[in-house]
């Protein structure tokens, strides 16, 4: 996605690392860089805002769950493929080594 305008940081780039912003999973200089885009991209603003807004829907329906490690690093794992543009495994990504 893209607003059309050019920004610093492109559209794309942002809404990319949009949960590692949302977490504050990154450094303080690139998040002041992706707040700084929030502020003149409204498309961006709007998918931030629904992002949170899922975000906290879900943390409030099932936030007491801590989810595994293991499962975390899977899932992440998978979404990297995915962004790559790598093909991804049909297999449970649940699943343990001796499960498959």
């Amino acid at each position: 996605m893209s607003c059309g305008e050019p920004h610093e940081t492109d559209c794309s780039e942002v809404l990319d690392h949009l949960y590692e912003f949302l977490d504050s999973e990154m450094p303080p200089l690139d998040r002041d860089k992706f707040q700084h885009h929030f502020e003149e991209c409204s498309p961006c603003l709007e998918k931030y805002g629904l992002e949170q807004a899922v975000k906290k829907l879900v943390k409030r329906c099932c936030g007491h769950d801590e989810v595994p490690t293991d499962l975390r690093a899977k899932v992440m794992g998978r979404i990297e493929l995915i962004r790559s543009g790598q093909t991804v495994p049909e297999h449970d990504v649940t699943a343990t080594p001796q499960d498959s």
